[in-house]
């Protein structure tokens, strides 16, 4: 039987490495700084209280943050070296900034031409009224060049529905982690037909979905405590879990590929990022054929270019031919063949390559590309948008929608038949087979002029500006665009491409992404129709067909 004695001195032993562990802890959180762990239950052992179950030590991981919301540009020295400065995106080969631009005529009319090939790579795209009721398009390629895919795609139907939100959202998307560094890079693609399931607190399946062509998936949800089951076919696996900032990781456990949530308002973050799998070896399958690796179908040149020519400088504008009225006053740097029975004519990718390279040999070197702000925090003020409704003409009509578990605008268009005219469907890009989405949709208005019934000159000179609705995040905004110089301008000598403007002159901040924009004519309108659905009507200026 023990002493009292050495039942006090036994108590007085472990008080004292008690208190002793406690001032330790108290330290370490007071200095040891955010990341450093902390002690949360008591490791000694006195030797004389061998026998008596006390807990065990753990270490609490700091937990993982979002990454502040950036700002780029609108200046060059505002952009990381590595970004691009016409989307504010990371290249995955900076070399390719150092190439001046292609500005390439891609053919909207006769439907044959569709689904057109690379529009997806473009950072920006203008498109514009070349009467008779059609729109062409002129496609900017700078910083990466168009080429043919074979999507990785799950085991379940890829989503085509459109995402509506009614409650908070949970989800956000499943992608190719092309490099396996557990980071979801801008150029990394997503991966479609990926089967999700959404399991509450207890267990129970709640809900189940797929990933869209782009790789996005979502859930409406009530506040509480969830867990997300990505489902993959046995050729991929998950990559790394938890690297770096929460919003652009991959949350997904490496083996049972689940991810837990705590919702207590919409998250848009819980990623999914696939490698292949080491344990099964691909297979080819002759079903399956890679796209053709060109661009196109080409169509002819617009006075219009002139202009765009003008602030992309050292690019190189290629077009299939030209009326003579029009050729003698548009830059001439490549032909291709007009080829009107399919649309246009298609450019293999590899002599797109040698053009780019040869025009960089030939040009000046010191063109900038710079002038617009993006910042991924959208803009305070401006109206709900939606829905964004183009018509042209009753065989020309095409849509915008707004997807807000990506952030950005899907595409859909007619097919210009008068039996389901103003009837809808997603359009892709027919290099990859997915929905072409840009993150920013802008509407100008420029002066139209006729020259004859079917040729326009579109003025968007140098020195002009004029008034212009941006879509972004679910909003409108009511902006201004211009060519006007600036301190930059006037000290070179040397024009950018066109930037846009608030009404009090400050930068209006693009998102960072892709840009459509469409050139409208003095007299068109853009109306609310409720709801935040906006409707584009074209009207063409007098004397045009």
């Amino acid at each position: 039987m023990m002493r009292p004695q050495n039942i006090k001195k036994m108590l007085a032993m472990s008080i004292a490495s008690t208190l002793f562990i406690l001032i330790i802890t108290a330290c370490v959180e007071k200095y040891g700084g955010a990341d450093s762990p902390k002690i949360e239950s008591i490791p000694i052992l006195p030797a004389s209280t061998q026998g008596i179950r006390l807990p065990t030590a753990t270490v609490t991981p700091a937990p993982q943050t979002l990454s502040t919301p950036a700002s780029f540009g609108p200046d060059k020295e505002n952009f990381p070296a590595d970004y691009n400065p016409l989307n504010a995106q990371q290249m995955e080969d900076p070399s390719l900034l150092d190439i001046p631009a292609l500005l390439v005529s891609i053919s909207h009319f006769p439907t044959s031409a569709r689904p057109q090939a690379g529009l997806s790579f473009a950072p920006w795209v203008f498109e514009f009224y070349i009467t008779e009721g059609a729109t062409r398009f002129l496609s900017v390629f700078y910083g990466d060049y168009p080429r043919p895919e074979i999507p990785v795609t799950g085991d379940c139907e890829i989503r085509e529905d459109i995402f509506i939100q009614t409650a908070n959202m949970l989800g956000n998307r499943v992608w190719l982690d092309k490099n396996k560094n557990g980071r979801q890079e801008s150029y990394e693609p997503g991966v479609g037909g990926v089967c999700v399931k959404l399991y509450d607190s207890s267990g129970q399946l709640n809900q189940q979905t797929t990933s869209d062509s782009n790789g996005y998936y979502g859930f409406n949800v009530e506040a509480g405590k969830y867990i997300v089951e990505f489902n993959v076919p046995e050729r991929l696996a998950f990559t790394s879990q938890n690297v770096g900032d929460e919003n652009a990781d991959s949350d997904a456990a490496q083996i049972s590929g689940r991810a837990e949530a705590d919702v207590y308002a919409s998250l848009l973050y819980l990623d999914a990022g696939l490698i292949p799998s080491e344990a099964v070896k691909p297979t080819s399958s002759d079903s399956v054929q890679i796209p053709n690796a060109e661009v196109g179908p080409i169509r002819s040149g617009r006075m219009f270019y002139a202009d765009i020519g003008g602030f992309f400088r050292s690019s190189c504008l290629i077009y299939a031919f030209a009326s003579p009225e029009v050729l003698e006053l548009i830059p001439q740097c490549v032909f291709v063949q007009h080829d009107e029975a399919s649309g246009g004519a298609m450019m293999s990718l590899e002599r797109m390559k040698k053009i780019a390279e040869d025009n960089k040999r030939l040009t000046p070197n010191n063109f900038n590309y710079s002038g617009n702000l993006f910042t991924e925090e959208a803009p305070a003020g401006g109206l709900p948008a939606e829905q964004i409704n183009v018509y042209v003409a009753y065989l020309n009509q095409s849509g915008w929608t707004y997807d807000p578990l990506s952030s950005s605008w899907l595409r859909f268009v007619d097919d210009a038949k008068v039996e389901n005219a103003g009837q809808l469907h997603a359009e892709i890009d027919r290099l990859t087979g997915r929905q072409l989405q840009f993150e920013n949709i802008i509407v100008i208005f420029a002066e139209h002029e006729v020259i004859t019934p079917t040729n326009l000159d579109i003025r968007l000179a140098l020195g002009n500006s004029g008034f212009a609705y941006l879509f972004r995040d679910g909003k409108k905004y009511d902006i201004r665009w211009s060519l006007k110089a600036r301190e930059y301008e006037k000290k070179t000598g040397q024009p950018r491409p066109v930037y846009f403007v608030n009404a009090d002159g400050s930068q209006v901040a693009l998102k960072p992404g892709n840009t459509w924009i469409f050139v409208a004519s003095p007299y068109s309108v853009v109306s609310d129709e409720g709801d935040g659905i906006w409707k584009l009507r074209y009207y063409p200026p007098e004397g045009a067909k």
